[in-house]
């Protein structure tokens, strides 16, 4: 898959897909509202509000009102590549929202989670 792929799809059909990852594992969506709120900067309104308007990956990350400044301490593997290594900065986003992802399904504690 393309980047510009990726970038085009609409964050409301990713975003369901992120929260059932982490409920199969025991986790909840309040837990995935959480590390997506910490990365991004969107409230709980705003977060909403986005998935409400059906925005693209490129938009929700555009728009996203302060990343977090700890995001550059996420680290390691989503689909091969390594997080920190990534060139492309929307690409490099989309992977560290991954990677929260996957460590919150892991059963990582908030705290290691959220960089804390």
């Amino acid at each position: 898959m393309t980047n510009e792929r990726v970038y085009r799809m609409a964050f409301s059909s990713v975003y369901p897909l992120l929260v059932k990852k982490a409920e199969k594992k025991g986790r909840t969506k309040q837990e995935v509202d959480t590390v997506i709120c910490w990365l991004t900067g969107y409230n709980e309104s705003g977060l909403e509000a986005q998935i409400e308007k059906s925005v693209d990956y490129e938009t929700f990350f555009t728009e996203a009102p302060q990343m977090n400044p700890n995001a550059g301490q996420i680290t390691g593997v989503v689909c091969g590549v390594r997080v920190e290594a990534i060139d492309d900065p929307l690409m490099q986003k989309v992977r560290w929202l991954d990677k929260l992802v996957d460590e919150l399904a892991k059963g990582k504690a908030m705290e290691k989670v959220l960089r804390q």
